[in-house]
């Protein structure tokens, strides 16, 4: 199978399409709560947002100075579009992957189905059967 038109390479690390898609749900973000959210350290944080913004992905504003200083950011409409369409390209792969009408009406649906299908039935109990263990009366 061949990657969907709109697969992108650049947002796809779990890391990158964590903080696009947060990103995506809102207009600015502060810094912190980027990071919060994600669960990120300060600096694997600034590491993924100095990529999207030379990819020309996101926006980040600097505000003020010293212990004051805020740090935003946001998608760039380029990056919304590129998050959008690797989005749609993600669920075409998934929708690929479901079951086809080559697979036949009487596939199994999923994983456990398989399994039980691939598997020898175990015979029937007759009620004969002897256990195997006998637990040992008080100790």
């Amino acid at each position: 199978m061949s990657t969907p038109a709109g697969f992108d390479e650049l947002i796809h690390p779990a890391t990158r399409l964590s903080v696009v898609s947060l990103l995506a749900a809102t207009e600015w973000a502060d810094f912190g709560f980027v990071r919060d959210s994600l669960s990120l350290s300060d600096s694997a944080l600034s590491k993924q947002l100095h990529t999207l913004e030379e990819a020309g992905y996101l926006e980040v504003l600097k505000e003020g100075g010293g212990r004051k200083r805020r740090t935003r950011v946001r998608l760039t409409d380029r990056g919304r579009t590129a998050f959008e369409g690797h989005v749609a390209a993600l669920r075409a792969i998934v929708a690929g992957a479901g079951p086809t009408a080559e697979a036949g009406a009487g596939a199994p649906a999923d994983a456990a189905e398989a399994k039980a299908a691939a598997e020898p039935a175990a015979p029937a109990p007759t009620g004969t059967e002897q256990p195997r263990h006998r637990a040992k009366a008080g100790r």
